[in-house]
């Protein structure tokens, strides 16, 4: 059963308790980022040099763009991430790998926000 089913049942069962929508986690994200590995290794290797970036050139294993991470900034600047590996090179495809990364860090913002609403319950 995905999260919509479940937020179906909620809503059919008349469940009106304070509770975290799927619509109440997707307004705590004020934004998204994307990256892979090999991005990342690519940034890794940026040297300042007198003010200036200097890019070193730099040979990453191919695997490393199979990698996708997706990086949340939530409304408070707290930040969840997502991670997406693709076993097979050639199944990859960037942007299904953005929606895997960003499912994976949506799962981490329930448990925080779960926890948050706990605390307000329970100081009443």
């Amino acid at each position: 059963m995905n999260r919509d089913q479940i937020e179906h049942e909620i809503q059919d069962k008349g469940l009106t308790a304070p509770r975290i929508t799927p619509a109440d986690i997707e307004a705590n994200i004020a934004s998204e980022h994307y990256f892979t590995a090999a991005d990342g290794v690519s940034g890794a290797h940026v040297n300042v040099d007198g003010g200036k970036c200097v890019v070193a050139v730099h040979e990453c294993p191919h695997e490393l763009e199979l990698l996708t991470f997706c990086v949340l900034i939530l409304r408070n600047g707290f930040t969840v991430d997502g991670v997406s590996a693709c076993a097979s090179p050639k199944n990859f495809d960037a942007e299904l790998g953005r929606k895997i990364a960003r499912k994976n860090a949506v799962e981490k913002i329930w448990p925080l926000m779960g926890y948050e609403l706990r605390s307000k319950l329970s100081a009443r």
